[in-house]
């Protein structure tokens, strides 16, 4: 309960601040703006900004300080999720409990909502004021993160990795069809999913210019949560209350690769669990302020735990 407080009051801050940053593109089409406005409105726990303003945290800042860079990041997600609801991707009605961008405001500017998130994440993120101890070139690392960890090395990556799989499990799985779908699965999660969370600790660090070693600790830890968030997610879509989830469950209808369609659910969770232990031990060896290392470790938990 207290790691969702603290989840709860920090995505709180996101929430508030990520309308006014789209208010500020002045001279957008009002159409396209209150598209975005639609998509980023929708709320959600607001995982990835978290994690950041904690790894920040880590090093002796304050996450207040750096939330047009958490909001950026936020920006990017949403796009990722917009453009993964598509009926050319996931076809999916519903997301966070509420009709998928596409149906509201018709496939093409769901497209162009996307498109402008992403591209206007890095005017967020380049063009707002942060206290002086975020140093320019630390600003810039943050945002080649943010690049590479979105781009075609890292998110988009996995999303046509996970487009490439469709249909994997309509024929006979053999022993080495099952290591093939297990190795795809792996890329697919690595960079669908762990990508945007393992972006969210980087770019924490990066912003308060953390040593080498602790960035890749971090990088590390994030990397190995992200792989249990998905595996969960996996579960959850087949085992998870629909209601709660907010969404229909397109994995399962679509028969979709997932590890709890190529494994099972129970040996999905026991990886799940192994995921989760990893991802601890990597926290440990980073350096720093024991609180927000402590707060990062209770959202690993959460995610694991996590009914939606």
């Amino acid at each position: 309960m207290r790691t969702e407080l603290y989840l709860r009051k920090r995505a709180q801050a996101v929430n508030r601040a990520l309308p006014l940053f789209v208010s500020r593109l002045k001279g957008a089409h009002p159409r396209l703006a209150e598209a975005m406005s639609y998509t980023l409105s929708a709320g959600g726990k607001r995982l990835r900004p978290v994690l950041m303003g904690a790894a920040y945290e880590i090093f002796g800042g304050r996450a207040g300080d750096i939330l047009p860079a958490a909001c950026a990041l936020e920006m990017v997600h949403t796009y990722s999720l917009v453009h993964d609801d598509l009926p050319a991707m996931d076809d999916d009605d519903l997301r966070r409990g509420r009709p998928t961008c596409h149906k509201v405001y018709g496939e093409a500017l769901a497209v162009l909502a996307g498109d402008a998130l992403l591209t206007d994440s890095f005017t967020v993120l380049l063009s707002s004021g942060y206290p002086a101890r975020v140093k320019p070139a630390f600003l810039l690392k943050a945002a080649s993160v943010l690049a590479t960890r979105s781009g075609a090395r890292g998110m988009v990556s996995g999303q046509a990795a996970d487009l490439e799989a469709e249909g994997f499990l309509d024929s006979k799985l053999t022993p080495a069809r099952g290591r093939k779908g297990l190795e795809l699965l792996s890329y697919i999660h690595l960079h669908k999913t762990a990508d945007l969370l393992t972006a969210a600790l980087e770019m924490g660090a990066a912003l308060a210019g953390a040593p080498e070693k602790d960035f890749m600790a971090l990088s590390a830890f994030g990397r190995e949560m992200g792989l249990c968030f998905q595996v969960t997610d996996d579960v959850l879509d087949v085992v998870g209350d629909k209601e709660k989830l907010g969404k229909s469950g397109s994995d399962a209808r679509n028969r979709k690769l997932t590890y709890a369609s190529l494994l099972g659910v129970g040996e999905a969770r026991r990886r799940a669990e192994g995921l989760m232990a990893r991802a601890l031990g990597r926290l440990e060896k980073v350096r720093g302020a024991e609180a927000p290392k402590k707060a990062l470790a209770g959202i690993a938990d959460f995610v694991y735990r996590r009914e939606n």
